[in-house]
């Protein structure tokens, strides 16, 4: 129990750092609440087609985050050196790379986006218009394109300042674009102050608004603040980066880049699995990702919480410091998901009934809403390991971890349950839910092995 339990002062300074971005995540998710709930006051279909897109964005979210994070880890590593010159160059590649995967992102989302929100859309139910909600996803997703630049940008801005421990700006920043998207989608969606009412398309110019004022608010404070953020100094001088380093970074990002790529469209393709079974439960899915990401934001901050401080614990050279952080880290996120799950379970019943739409809806999203509550404490854990393991690089590991487990087993599981059986959805998400006992034995065996723990920025020379 001592190898999980830690001091006064090192819950402190781990709260130092993840209470910024608990506090970040906290209010966005709360505000994409009230704009979900917006969204399904209007009707079913509006919300399933926003819903929809949401899912197909985040493929592109994590995608971009991947690529951030994995060269992230050789940023928060040279950080502990105190290496401004090797920031600044990782810093650099995150823009080229992030701005690349944007315009791929904007090309594929053009001229596919009636199959891809196609693939959720499946006979099944009493509830729902199939050809109203593909319109409706169809008119959110063109104007959200316009919105991915920015957001390209105050990422990259963003995990570089999270990197260098600078939490507080990107939560400020969040915070004010979130509190703008939220009056701006009642506004528009409502049709207040004497606005026509534009339903999803309001939710879509509220939320593409709200994203260049985040990133402007990043961008400017960064460049405002060179005494405290050196590495920014000279960023856009030029671009010459050192072969060794452009490689080093690709080595990590790529498998990140392709597990979070791979990861989000597996999660969007097990959706899709769900989906067979009609549009109220693609509702009644939405309802539940929208509270258990209210209730999720404390183990989930643990994991960046990890990212910064065992990062630079392994960039200083302190290997036992770091899997001992690590280790108590991965204790604290398990028991906060344990508490935001008893908090989630006490407003199963009361939150769907917010929602405008079928009793149908309301009823299976309060069941899934229980049933993902019981597994909670296993997504903390698979979130702290999968993040304990990054840090020390071994990318190729966390890719087999991530994405490749849940394609090989995860996703034919959901697909078979789907295809060839009868199951009930209740059932059917209760077992891929616990599919994932497999992947905690794994990732218990490849933490425990120690073989994450490293110093990479030894072999780099800038």
């Amino acid at each position: 129990m001592k190898k999980l339990i830690g001091t006064k002062e090192f819950y402190r300074s781990v709260m130092a750092i993840a209470f910024p971005i608990m506090i970040q995540n906290g209010i966005s998710n709360f505000v994409n609440l009230l704009d979900n709930i917006m969204i399904g006051r209007v009707g079913t279909e509006q919300m399933s087609g926003v819903s929809i897109v949401n899912q197909l964005m985040f493929v592109f979210i994590l995608c971009l985050f991947g690529t951030v994070s994995g060269a992230g880890i050789l940023g928060a590593q040279y950080y502990g050196q105190k290496n401004m010159t090797g920031v600044r160059d990782v810093l650099r590649i995150k823009l080229i790379i992030a701005s690349a995967a944007m315009l791929i992102a904007v090309a594929v989302f053009m001229f596919f986006d009636t199959n891809l929100i196609s693939f959720y859309l499946h006979e099944g139910s009493k509830e729902g218009d199939l050809a109203a909600t593909l319109n409706y996803g169809k008119e959110y997703l063109r104007i959200m394109l316009i919105g991915l630049p920015p957001f390209a940008i105050e990422m990259s801005y963003s995990s570089t300042l999270r990197e260098s421990g600078e939490t507080k700006v990107p939560m400020r920043a969040s915070v004010l674009a979130v509190f703008i998207n939220l009056v701006l989608n009642y506004i528009l969606i409502f049709g207040k102050f004497g606005m026509p009412a534009l339903g999803v398309s309001g939710a879509a110019i509220a939320t593409v608004i709200s994203r260049y004022i985040q990133a402007s608010y990043v961008v400017i404070w960064s460049h405002r603040h060179e005494t405290s953020n050196p590495y920014i100094e000279g960023l856009y001088k030029n671009f010459k980066i050192s072969w060794s380093m452009f490689v080093k970074v690709f080595i990590l990002a790529l498998p990140l880049m392709l597990n979070e790529t791979l990861w989000s469209a597996g999660t969007a393709a097990v959706n899709t699995c769900y989906s067979y079974r009609g549009l109220a439960v693609v509702a009644a899915l939405n309802i539940q990702s929208t509270i258990y990401n209210i209730f999720n934001i404390m183990f989930i901050a643990m994991g960046d919480a990890i990212a910064i401080i065992v990062g630079q614990q392994l960039g200083a050279g302190q290997i036992r410091e770091a899997r001992d952080t690590s280790s108590k880290i991965i204790a604290m996120s398990v028991f906060f998901a344990a508490i935001g799950g008893l908090m989630m379970f006490s407003v199963s019943g009361v939150f769907p009934q917010v929602y405008n739409t079928s009793d149908e809806v309301r009823s299976l999203a309060s069941t899934l809403i229980r049933i993902i509550v019981c597994f909670m404490p296993i997504h903390a854990f698979l979130h702290a390991v999968y993040f304990s393991i990054r840090s020390g690089g071994k990318t190729f590991i966390t890719f087999l971890f991530d994405s490749v487990y849940l394609w090989i087993i995860s996703f034919p599981f959901a697909y078979f349950l789907a295809h060839h059986t009868g199951i009930d959805i209740r059932f059917m998400f209760i077992l891929c839910q616990a599919i994932d006992l497999i992947k905690v034995m794994i990732g218990f065996f490849i933490y425990r092995s120690g073989i994450w723990a490293r110093n990479i920025t030894e072999s780099v020379n800038v």
